[in-house]
């Protein structure tokens, strides 16, 4: 099977280095016996991302990342949606590097495809666990 990672944009963005993260991302995967089918990373604004937001998941908020899930058994299928807006402005908040945050976002959505959730405390805990593990390995 073809791993297929596409990356687009939006807005006025562009990622340094797809192929270094399309690798990364592919790693990930094999790392949770997962294979990525076909995955679509979508950058935009916080005002596209606001309206998806509104018309599928019924909420009315900002949010850094929408994750749409297609994956079937342990092949990655989905779309997800980053607003490079939230991900400027959290790496403020949390006094990182914008690389840093956005490749957290970025895990963030593929672990959503892998079935990891962080609805929960405990969720959330095992999600960031996640998250720090692979963003060591990038």
């Amino acid at each position: 099977m073809k791993n297929n990672i596409i990356f687009h944009a939006e807005c006025d963005y562009k990622i340094k280095n797809p192929s270094i993260v399309s690798g990364w991302l592919i790693e990930s995967a094999k790392n949770e016996s997962r294979v990525i089918g076909n995955i679509n990373y979508i950058f935009c604004n916080d005002h596209y991302l606001l309206k998806k937001n509104q018309k599928y998941l019924q909420q009315d908020t900002l949010t850094d990342i929408i994750t749409f899930d297609y994956s079937e058994e342990n092949i990655l299928n989905g779309d997800i949606y980053i607003s490079v807006e939230r991900i400027k402005e959290n790496a403020v908040i949390f006094t990182v590097p914008f690389e840093e945050e956005l490749n957290r976002v970025i895990i963030h959505g593929l672990l959503h495809l892998m079935g990891f959730k962080d609805k929960t405390k405990s969720e959330a805990k095992t999600m960031r666990e996640k998250e720090n593990f692979y963003l060591s390995r990038i």
